[in-house]
């Protein structure tokens, strides 16, 4: 199994990166995390011969912008769609006219589904719980081929992170906020908080992303505050745009 960075910055595109969209490589499947503008990459990784999942974790646009970008592709074996409770109504809306070329007349055939009450119909294991933001969010964990990896992004610390990611082969969150910053009216992790998650779940691997464009605007902010991560948790990996971690 591998995890493939397609987009890493949280809220508008730079040069450091896209926003944010992971591809998680199965033999069965080829599932994407979120669907910011980093989702265009995707058929450099992914031919389409597998079924492709996208999970939304909710809908502020830099996690879905890149849905405008889909009919480029040629999945033969189709797309699912899922997302938080109202997910089809939104998802119809953003997706189709006038914005983009409706889901209806894309040139394979589309499923939408709603999580965490419609998580029985797919294939693999995902637990979804709400997390702690400005607008409804999910924390995803997917069980695959026998390893745990855990999404968690867009949040402050909440019991339910810590419950997702328990013991997770790989816990991939946020790192929206810049170290030392809090701010409770607009919850996200720092990266001190992403590697306290880390060691209090017994994770084994931490991957940070989405930086926030604006607090980490060059590789060398990202990697300061990787640096503060790893003193935490020394397993601790700053994600880039074409990053891949194998999962063995």
């Amino acid at each position: 199994m591998k995890i493939v960075f397609l987009g890493t910055n949280g809220w508008y595109d730079t040069p450091t990166g896209n926003t944010v969209s992971a591809l998680i490589r199965t033999e069965r499947w080829d599932i994407v995390l979120d669907a910011g503008n980093g989702i265009y990459k995707l058929d450099q990784y992914c031919d389409g011969t597998k079924p492709v999942f996208i999970l939304l974790s909710h809908f502020h646009l830099d996690h879905i912008a890149g849905l405008h970008t889909i009919v480029k592709f040629k999945f033969k074996k189709g797309l699912t769609i899922c997302g938080g409770k109202g997910a089809r109504r939104l998802l119809k809306t953003f997706v189709n006219h006038p914005f983009t070329v409706p889901l209806a007349k894309l040139p394979y055939p589309v499923k939408l589904l709603e999580l965490p009450a419609q998580a029985g119909e797919l294939p693999f294991k995902i637990t979804t719980l709400p997390l702690v933001h400005a607008d409804p969010v999910l924390g995803m964990r997917l069980e695959l081929e026998g390893k745990v990896v855990t999404y968690c992004t867009d949040t402050g610390y909440c019991p339910n992170a810590l419950k997702l990611a328990k013991s997770a082969d790989l816990l991939i969150t946020e790192c929206a906020h810049a170290p030392g910053e809090t701010n409770p009216g607009w919850p996200h992790f720092n990266p001190e908080t992403a590697a306290k998650l880390a060691v209090e779940a017994g994770a084994k691997r931490l991957a940070i992303t989405h930086f926030s464009a604006d607090r980490y605007r060059t590789p060398a902010a990202r990697a300061a505050g990787l640096k503060l991560s790893r003193k935490i948790f020394p397993k601790a990996i700053g994600a880039k745009d074409g990053l891949i971690i194998n999962i063995i």
